[in-house]
Parts: structure tokens; sequence; C-alpha cells
């Protein structure tokens, strides 16, 4: 068996909780099934854990070179793991991992969230007179009892298995693209990648627990078809973004709207094709000079990351058996974006009108969420909406603002558009109307190509608005209303009427 990604991520904490890995010197059964029962319980929801046995820690850090534990103990983990596994209830079996790092031998113990959960085990797995069995849970970075009060939240929050980890019953596993399962498998660094052509996808599937069932009913995972499948809206009726762009806003001009193509795809593939589609339509930076300073001021519209957390996180709660998608509304000042379902009931409405940061224990998507932090695409521990807001704060932009509906069916994400843009836009929209001096008309010859470009294709549509010469041109639209601007100062470009009614009037002279 193989790890799904490469493990110096592990030994150097990178995309994975520090709390979801223990570094253990040397192999002590007792202390670490007590980790293993813990992990599995997966109390925080974090997606299970890893104990890594032949590395020192210091002050939480890998000690490197590793210490690394003798060959023959190799086999005598896995052969004495066989044995305690029996001492969890119900049975639970992590997943041993042989690994060679710095020339040494370790054991990477893989405990993913038990299916079965809750389980309990006793204290000292080596000793059969111990019966006292007890539920474990992660506090921190330790494995303890749970109390009266966690034990009993434990058994309400296994009470129900996340979608994203139940079986479906109508794919089969010419469903899963190889292609797409070993693409993942290399850029999460796994040596899997290179069995998959090998071993097939079946066995693949199953190593990276994304099977479920007995042999003879099996069934795939659900979020190995969200992961993995070339037709997942197949299984999960509009799982896909729509996008739509109001010029003049949706209040004010209703009927006035861009639709963009739905975005499908897997959901990293979504991710990704949404995310390009945004930093083409609205993701721009604008470089403001300041007086008696060098260095100038630089700002996004909107800040990347702030969009593609606020994306990411959209797919990562979603509810994928919703009939319908993500919607994107792109507004002149602002970026709407609806998921569903909306925010859990234990998340207070002010803490959500507050827009801080939401906790809670009951995540739709675990595993999921485990892929995506793989990816990097997500840190997880509820720090989505921290993250957007800090991003918009560095950026001079306002908070965004979060709103769910009082049956909690929907969310609705608005993130503003950074003022001093904002502002930048209405002074070349002034620009387009103002009188010019007669000193900064320019000759043709001063024109340039992407200029030319305009020219002619006002001339050839002179009803044409600014937002499809923009479609059209392959260009931003505030790109548009700048070389507008400059042919009017030039006296190369005029308008006869409104915005709405008027046509464009190319010069001849």
């Amino acid at each position: 068996m193989e790890l799904e990604f490469d493990v110096e991520d592990l030994l150097k904490k990178n995309n994975i909780e520090s709390d979801r890995i223990e570094f253990k010197k040397g192999w002590n059964p007792d202390d670490i099934y007590r980790s293993i029962c813990a992990y599995a319980n997966d109390f925080d929801n974090l997606g299970g854990g890893y104990i890594v046995v032949g590395v020192e820690e210091k002050d939480g850090v890998a000690v490197r070179p590793v210490h690394g534990i003798p060959q023959n103990m190799v086999d005598k983990i896995q052969k004495e793991m066989l044995n305690y596994n029996h001492k969890i209830q119900p049975l639970y079996f992590a997943k041993p991992i042989p690994e060679v790092v710095d020339g040494n031998n370790i054991m990477v113990i893989w405990v993913p969230t038990g299916v079965m959960r809750p389980y309990k085990t006793v204290e000292h797995v080596t000793s059969d007179k111990d019966k006292n069995y007890k539920y474990m849970i992660r506090y921190g970075t330790s494995s303890i009892a749970a109390n009266l009060e966690q034990e009993r939240e434990l058994l309400s929050m296994c009470a129900r298995e996340p979608f994203d980890v139940q079986g479906n019953e109508q794919a089969t596993i010419d469903d899963i693209s190889p292609i797409l399962l070993e693409d993942h498998l290399k850029k999460t660094g796994s040596k899997l990648a290179k069995q998959v052509s090998k071993l097939g996808v079946r066995e693949i599937l199953d190593q990276m627990e994304l099977l479920v069932g007995p042999p003879e009913h099996e069934r795939i995972k659900n979020v190995a078809l969200m992961m993995f499948c070339d037709h997942a809206d197949k299984f999960f009726p509009y799982m896909q973004v729509e996008i739509v762009r109001f010029p003049n806003g949706s209040i004010k001009d209703p009927k006035n709207f861009i639709e963009v193509p739905p975005i499908k795809g897997t959901v990293p593939q979504i991710i990704s094709r949404t995310m390009e589609k945004l930093q083409d339509m609205v993701i721009e930076e604008y470089v403001q000079k300041v007086p008696d300073r060098m260095e100038a001021n630089r700002f996004m519209s909107y800040p990347y990351e702030v969009l593609e957390e606020a994306v990411v996180n959209a797919f990562y709660h979603r509810d994928y058996m919703c009939y319908e998608p993500v919607q994107i509304e792109i507004e002149p000042d602002c970026i709407k974006i609806t998921g569903f379902p909306g925010i859990d009931r234990s998340i207070s409405l002010d803490t959500i009108e507050k827009g801080e940061r939401f906790k809670s224990k009951m995540y739709r998507n675990r595993r999921l969420g485990e892929f995506l932090k793989e990816l990097d695409l997500t840190e997880g521990r509820s720090t989505g909406i921290p993250t957007i807001q800090e991003g918009l704060q560095r950026n001079g932009s306002p908070r965004a603002t979060f709103e769910t509906d009082e049956d909690r069916r929907v969310l609705w994400v608005t993130i503003p558009i950074q003022p001093d843009y904002f502002e930048s836009l209405d002074s070349l929209d002034s620009l387009d109307s103002s009188d010019t001096n007669q000193n900064d008309i320019s000759s043709k010859q001063d024109i340039n190509d992407k200029e030319i470009q305009l020219l002619e294709l006002l001339e050839q549509e002179p009803t044409i608005t600014l937002v499809k010469a923009a479609e059209k041109l392959g260009w931003k639209e505030t790109l548009v209303k700048y070389y507008v601007a400059s042919l009017k100062k030039k006296k190369m470009l005029s308008r006869n009427g409104t915005s709405h009614n008027g046509v464009w009037v190319v010069s001849k002279d």
C-alpha cells in the first residue's frame, strides 16, 4: 500500500493540520492505539490522521535525519497490528504503510475516519486483562477519553454518515477515469501514480479507501466520482457553476445581462475553470500613483485568493443531491456567490452577520475536503471565512457579507469590489463625456494597434455596446472603456445619442 501523497508532506506538515499528525520515536502499541481510536472517531471532522513511527519530534517538528526503526520491526508492527485491531470496537483496521526516509525505515499508520464510528478501545491493548473500553477523541495534539458530554456529542454526530463517503449504487469502475486518477496522484506526489496502469483502477481505489461494501456488492464512494469521473453530473445533477454578468446592475437594468455557458467537470476542474473565467472577466490590477512618492499603490479589483476560497467553499460544503448549481452574479460593484444549502443551524445568525469564523462539527463532505487540501485548494479547520476577510483587508477592500435564509437552505456570499478601483472606472466614464482640450488632440498617426481594432469594430457595428465590444475583441470591459476615452480625446471617435440608444461615429479626417 502507498500513501496518496509524498511522505515529505507529512514530515514537514504541508497541507495537513499538525494535530492530524503524531510522531513516535518507537513502537508503543498502548499509546498508539489510543490515538488510532481517536483519529478513527474524528471528533472534529478533519479526515482522520497519521501516526509516524520512527520519527522523533522536537517542538512539534520532525527531527531530521529521522531516527528510523529496524527492518525487522517493519514486519513485527504489521503483524502485531492485526491482533491489536481486535481491541477496537467495532473492529477497525488502520493502514500501516512502510516508507524509507533519510535512508531509514519508518512506518506511517494512516487512520482514515471510520465508517462504523464511534469506536472505543482499552487503555492497554497489550494487556489481556484490560476490559475497560472507552471512547477516545483528539483534543488538540493529544488523544483522551471522552467525557460524558463529549461522548453524547460523538454518538450524535456519528449517527449520520456524510454523503461523500457513501457508496453509489449506480456507478461502476468504468465510470472512473484512470487519467484523472493518475493525474491527481501525480499532483499530490503519491507513489500510487506509477501503479495505476499496473494494478488497475479498482485496486488503486481500494488502497485509497474509496470502495465500500462486501466484494459481492462493492460500491464506489461518491467522493471518487466527484474527483475522478468525466461525467460527474450524471450522478450529481447540476454539479456546475453558472455565471451571469449585469453590466449596469441587476436592479437598475435586469434585462441587460451576459450569461457564461455552465461550467461542468470534476470538482477540481470546475473550480479551476471557474477561476480562469473570473480572472478573465473581473480580476484586474490597478496601479495608483502617489504624489511625492516613487512607489505606487497596487491592488486588485478582486483578490484572486479571496474568490478562489469562496468558490472552493461552495463545493466543499455543497449538498450534492440539490438540483441547484453554484450561481455567481457579477454586479458593477460586487460579486455574489450563491451556494446550497445554507449555513449549519449550529452557527448563530449573529455570527453569520458578523462574517467571522463559522465552526461546525457537521461537515457534509469531509473526505472531499481532504482531497481539496491535498491539492492546496483549502486549509480546512473552518478557516475559509477568515481567509476571505483577511485577503480583502490586505487589498483595501470592504469585508465580505454572508447571509442565509430562515430555513438554512441557501447561502449568499457578497464580495465587494476594491473602492479605489471602482472609482477609477467612474473617472473613465466621466472622461468619456468630458470636454476635450484642443491641446490634447493628437493625429491619426498616434493611435496604436488596439485603438485601430476598436475603431474598425465600432465602424462596422455602430450600435454595439461596450460590453459586447469587449466580448468580441476578447478584452476586459475596462480596457475598452480606456481606449474609447483615449480615442475621444484624439477626436477620432464620438457618440450621437444616449448610451443605450446612440451610435458610434468614427472620424474620417
